[in-house]
């Protein structure tokens, strides 16, 4: 599933080709994603000027003019793809559920073949009460989140620091990857009682988790599967996780200080956790 670095390189994406620009026509080729669409879906973005995009966790947001937003989840495998002006324009695949033109004569394209993907509309001043915003913990990368309100959020919770970590009501937007490489950088078990990570651990924790976004954001995203940059490009920041996915490899911290061991993996709450036996206490 497309993380927050994947959704935020999404956004980054689509404001050069979508704010400030009309909707001439919307193609619906379904009634429903994971949820059906709201009523006369494909009408009630006709016509309309993008103010502006954003993104809250792992949901993408695009403001229109006339206090209403389109709120967008990718889902497992959705992708929103870029097709600048071309005569003929390329044909639709099969899983090109909606179809966006601009009036530059741009196209976005959401596919989606396991349908996971969400779409609805919500007047923009009640946002932050659609039933899949309220109640969200704050952004990773917002002025909210530091040591100390993640120590706050951690504080009496009796689960594993990676299943406290994957709950939105403490942070928003974290998923499985992102957190394996938060708690392998900031020297944290996995298995650690998520009440256990206050003070300086709660600082070191907090700190990882920017840094990891942040580079993998810089680099494009992770590119899982089905997912792709909105022009297109898949991301590359895969080549540089120190622990996810690298079972039996060398952990790169003890390596370095002359140690062999080697990076684990077990399951926690149905999903692999990777971390380092050693280096993680």
């Amino acid at each position: 599933m497309p993380e927050l670095p994947e959704v935020e390189t999404v956004v980054r994406g689509l404001r050069p080709r979508l704010e400030g620009r009309e909707i001439v026509d919307v193609l619906q080729r379904r009634d429903s994603l994971r949820f059906p669409l709201p009523p006369d879906f494909a009408r009630q973005l006709t016509k309309r000027r993008v103010s502006r995009i954003s993104r809250r966790a792992k949901y993408i947001l695009v403001h229109l003019v006339g206090n209403t937003s389109l709120i967008c989840h990718l889902g497992m495998s959705g992708r929103m793809t870029v097709m600048p002006p071309a005569r003929p324009m390329p044909p639709l695949e099969k899983h090109d559920h909606i179809v966006f033109t601009t009036d530059e004569a741009w196209q976005i394209r959401f596919n989606d073949a396991r349908r996971f993907g969400v779409m609805d509309l919500i007047e923009t001043d009640r946002l932050e009460q659609h039933r899949l915003l309220e109640g969200l913990g704050p952004e990773p990368l917002g002025n909210a989140f530091n040591g100390p309100s993640l120590a706050a959020s951690l504080k009496g919770k009796r689960t594993p620091i990676k299943a406290a970590l994957l709950d939105q009501k403490v942070v928003a937007g974290l998923g499985n990857i992102y957190v394996c490489e938060a708690l392998y950088f900031a020297g944290l078990s996995p298995r650690r009682l998520a009440a256990s990570v206050q003070g300086q651990r709660a600082e070191r924790l907090a700190q990882a988790v920017r840094d990891v976004l942040q580079r993998a954001i810089a680099a494009g995203g992770s590119s899982l599967r089905d997912y792709v940059q909105a022009d297109g490009e898949l991301g590359y920041f895969q080549h540089d996780w120190a622990v996810y996915g690298r079972e039996g490899e060398l952990c790169p911290h003890c390596s370095s200080q002359g140690f062999d061991v080697k990076v684990k993996r077990l399951v926690q709450s149905g999903r692999s956790t990777f971390f380092c036996p050693r280096h993680q206490r």
